[in-house]
């Protein structure tokens, strides 16, 4: 009996020797090859360390575990970047490995899976829309073609501004007015139609594509843990079905609207000499691909309604969070807010309304954009999942891993940026910083991205940003609460796209009339 207990143990001290040895073999021939990594939780990963706001959270474990970290969210591995050289290894040294983005269920469930432009795969299709989005779609041409749609919404939102300080309403929100301005651009832009209270079905888009942002932030189990992968534990699935369901009914109809008016066109058009040089909405544009026999790549009816979804998903919340915090930052810093509109009186006057053609003679508004953009960078994390084995340094980074490239803590490393905390539009005047660009040429400032995933609308979300940004400096005083050198709450928000944690709330008091500046 004895004997038998001797042999237990010895067999037990066997099994647990070569369990040790197993694990310091692959310490030793993998595992210490992976970037540092806090202490990992069975099933759930790393996600103890997660606060409500993931840059925030990514940046305090940077300053402990340094600018390349590896985590786990869940079953899923990651790694964080966190400094403007670890981010050029993997958006340049290393672009083709990280040139896709990871699918969730939101993507598949809603933007029409592979159907889907901005999360498609790298490959033929990505290819062929980035190519259409840069010569076409967001090209120059059209941008210029349209820019009587953004100048006369700009316009628009200045006179509701006008009207609310006029009838004595006091506080207005500039978020809620910057959201309806920026969704109008677009969605006038695409199909010429606004969103506004007047037209049902276009404020009815407004709101969904408000809450289809909301669920495409919402974290999933299901995309994180393995065994849930089945499973709605959340009832998310659900929503984004009724979602999905929601818009593929209301764009049908409006792609059905676009189809008649086009082949009413062709009927008038039929036997005569005349060259339709009409100026054409995007989903006109898009149609006219989608018909080219010629084309590279037949676009299909799929492909038409994602990249509408994508373009209003992309291009409302970001720029009018990008306008509210720059505003927010000049109500808060008054002798930079007295400099730019200096600039704007010397460089188009007090007798017309400021206009995109302005901006080139704007260099301190461009740089109030830069700096703000710095400090608040509407997407603060770049999403990317690698397609193969890599090294970053002395790392081994295998495939399938997933990406975070935290902008936020890049644009405040201290490393790149003096008194990075402080709003400081000067350190973009007449230094080195001066030459930096917002298009990812530079790996300590790329608000939009770089490289092949880099954001093809960059030309025209600045155009808004900066011409709105201008308009309201030039025709009014926004003042908070009883306007006694008050403070805006700067607390940022939880979400994909840095909202504020306050909407911007003043009161709009008319410096010059913008109605009278309009003729």
């Amino acid at each position: 009996m004895a004997d038998l207990k001797d042999y237990g143990l010895l067999f037990l001290i066997f099994l647990t020797s070569i369990f040790l040895l197993r694990t310091m073999l692959y310490r030793n021939g993998r595992t210490h090859r992976l970037p540092p990594s806090p202490l990992r939780l069975p099933i759930i990963g790393h996600l103890h360390l997660f606060g409500p706001i993931p840059h925030q959270t990514f940046h305090k474990l940077s300053t402990i575990y340094g600018p390349l970290i590896h985590i786990y969210i869940g079953s899923v591995p990651c790694v964080i970047a966190s400094s403007a050289e670890v981010a050029k290894e993997f958006l340049k040294t290393h672009e083709l490995s990280f040139s896709s983005r990871p699918q969730s269920a939101a993507v598949h469930y809603i933007t029409y899976g592979s159907a889907d432009f901005s999360f498609a795969p790298y490959g033929p299709y990505w290819k062929f829309m980035k190519k259409l989005c840069m010569s076409e779609l967001l090209g120059g041409q059209t941008l210029k073609q349209l820019e009587h749609v953004r100048r006369e919404e700009i316009h628009w939102f200045l006179h509701s501004l006008l009207v609310k300080s006029n009838k004595g309403e006091g506080l207005v929100d500039l978020h809620t007015e910057l959201i309806r301005l920026a969704n109008n651009v677009i969605s006038r832009m695409i199909m010429s139609r606004r969103c506004s209270e007047s037209e049902n079905d276009a404020e009815e888009m407004r709101e969904l594509i408000e809450e289809i942002a909301e669920l495409t932030g919402k974290f999933n189990l299901s995309d994180y843990i393995w065994f849930c992968r089945n499973l709605d534990l959340q009832g998310f699935r659900k929503r984004f079905e009724e979602a999905h369901a929601k818009y593929d009914r209301m764009i049908e109809i409006i792609i059905r609207e676009h189809e008649e008016v086009r082949k009413s066109r062709k009927d008038e058009m039929a036997g005569s000499d005349v060259s339709g040089q009409e100026v054409k909405d995007i989903l006109h544009i898009l149609l006219d691909i989608s018909e080219d026999d010629d084309a590279e790549m037949r676009l299909t009816r799929e492909n038409i309604k994602a990249f509408i979804l994508d373009m209003f998903a992309a291009g409302t919340d970001t720029s009018a969070i990008t306008v509210e915090w720059a505003l927010a930052e000049l109500i808060n810093n008054q002798h930079i807010l007295e400099k730019a509109r200096e600039e704007i009186d010397k460089a188009v006057g007090k007798n017309r309304l400021v206009e995109e053609s302005d901006i080139p003679n704007l260099p301190y508004l461009q740089a109030i954009v830069k700096e703000t953009l710095r400090l608040h960078p509407t997407g603060p994390i770049i999403v990317r999942e690698s397609t193969e084995d890599c090294a970053i340094g002395d790392y081994h980074i295998p495939a399938k891993t997933r990406l975070f490239v935290n902008l936020w803590a890049i644009g405040r490393d201290p490393k790149h940026w003096e008194n990075p905390l402080e709003f400081n539009p000067d350190r973009f005047i007449g230094s080195g910083l001066s030459k930096v660009d917002m298009r990812g040429q530079h790996y300590h400032f790329m608000p939009f991205g770089s490289g092949r995933r880099g954001c093809p609308g960059t030309t025209l979300a600045l155009q808004v940003v900066q011409t709105a940004l201008a308009a309201v400096i030039q025709c009014f005083e926004l003042k908070i609460g009883d306007g006694t050198n008050m403070k805006v709450d700067m607390t940022e928000g939880a979400g994909l796209t840095l909202p504020r944690a306050h909407p911007l709330i003043c009161t709009p008091v008319p410096r010059l009339d913008p109605l009278h500046l309009v003729k």
